[in-house]
């Protein structure tokens, strides 16, 4: 199955892009990241930051900048009273997604509030895109900083993958998945569907941002891991290739607990009857492309 991937000449030589960023209690880590997105050499048409029911100062401080830049917008959601992993993000996004209206754009960008990055960051990302007219999703990579130098939050993530704190979306591309999953494995589910219908997705490991929070540290290592192998079973994973997945985890760290974590996370979608994501033709897919990836063939893994 396939897409067609047409582009416009005027869309490419003057990309237009806008952001939705999801926030809370972020009143230590989003100056960073305001400060970072206003003094970019290219800026977006639009940036909906949604306050997802903060405790702290977070909506003062976007207000604030708000006040200095008409682009910038706040979005107020109310206090759920506890964080909702994986879902609850895509919630908090798409109550700012509603308010894009008819404001124009060829780029969606899916951004988190604990980043700092060059004032270059969206002119190198948009120009891959430029130069790779079936690149659908794309995004820097996320690095924490040591020492003063930089290293890759995740280096063992597959190719295919982009971290969902930094998600473009070429409109195309987001109009062919159908938008996101509001589901454990969303960031996941996107990237399997855009391959499927014939779009590349990647990381740009050249383009580095700055994670002033390492990923999954609000919610502890157990948790974290879980919902992992929970988010594999809603994005079909094959049972053999997660347990393949589960034995190799057994020697990295975290030891034990991580593989152990997404062993129960996955196998808690069966017992609880969690539904799939609802696409076959998506699975069937992911099982293939999991196969083949056991049996040393050409795979997305």
């Amino acid at each position: 199955m396939s897409v067609a991937i047409n582009f416009s000449d005027s869309a490419m030589s003057h990309p237009r892009y806008i952001v939705v960023t999801p926030a809370r209690n972020e009143e230590a880590n989003i100056r960073h990241t305001l400060a970072s997105m206003i003094g970019q050499t290219v800026r977006p048409a639009l940036w909906i930051i949604v306050d997802d029911g903060s405790k702290d100062a977070t909506p003062s401080i976007v207000e604030e900048a708000m006040g200095e830049h008409a682009w910038i917008r706040l979005v107020r959601r109310p206090d759920r009273g506890a964080r909702k992993q994986g879902g609850g993000v895509i919630e908090a996004f798409y109550d700012g997604y509603s308010l894009i209206g008819d404001t124009p754009w060829d780029f969606l960008v899916k951004f988190d509030s604990d980043l700092s990055f060059d004032s270059n960051y969206f002119e190198k990302c948009l120009a891959k895109f430029v130069t790779d007219a079936k690149l659908g999703i794309g995004g820097g990579m996320i690095c924490q900083e040591h020492e003063g130098r930089l290293t890759c939050e995740a280096p063992g993530d597959p190719a295919f993958h982009v971290r969902g704190a930094t998600k473009i979306y070429r409109r195309p591309c987001w109009e062919a998945i159908g938008g996101l999953l509001k589901a454990p494995g969303w960031d996941t589910v996107d990237e399997l569907k855009a391959n499927m219908l014939g779009w590349t997705t990647y990381t740009f490991k050249d383009v580095p941002l700055r994670h002033h929070r390492f990923t999954g540290s609000a919610d502890g290592t157990w948790k974290n891991q879980v919902k992992f192998g929970l988010s594999n079973y809603i994005a079909g994973y094959h049972p053999l290739f997660m347990f393949s997945k589960c034995l190799k985890r057994l020697f990295q760290p975290p030891y034990l607990v991580g593989a152990v974590g997404l062993a129960w996370g996955f196998c808690k979608g069966y017992l609880q009857r969690i539904r799939q994501v609802e696409d076959p033709a998506l699975i069937h897919y992911v099982r293939q492309q999991q196969i083949n990836r056991l049996l040393f063939r050409p795979s997305l893994w």
